[in-house]
């Protein structure tokens, strides 16, 4: 299970930083699935997790706040996605990336609707 360490977002040529936290938050308006909610973002030690609203009422039947995603920057590089299995309580790895970008885009699609719950 990911321990969750929240810090500061690095300068520009350290991972994460500033300029990838606003590329998430870009992307997820522009995402297809639960457009009606609205996600947050949080740094972490080495990535971002994402929170929302859950609306569907599958996790958390008050509609309280769940885990949607976990990003994070992998060493030597690439991006791992995590989705969180919320029986167990685990992040479990979804898929890895070669760009930000590319786990964007399946982040925004979700087409095998893991993520968005």
């Amino acid at each position: 299970m990911a321990t969750l360490q929240v810090r500061a977002v690095t300068g520009p040529g350290q991972r994460p930083n500033a300029f990838d936290l606003k590329r998430i938050e870009r992307a997820l308006a522009e995402r297809s699935r639960y457009r009606y909610v609205s996600p947050a973002v949080r740094t972490m030690d080495g990535g971002f997790r994402i929170e929302s609203p859950c609306c569907s009422r599958r996790i958390d039947p008050d509609g309280g706040m769940v885990d949607i995603a976990l990003i994070r920057h992998l060493q030597p590089g690439g991006w791992g996605l995590y989705r969180k299995d919320h029986g167990a309580g685990e992040w479990l790895l979804y898929e890895t990336f070669e760009t930000l970008g590319g786990l964007l885009e399946e982040l925004k699609k979700d087409p095998k609707q893991v993520l968005w719950q």
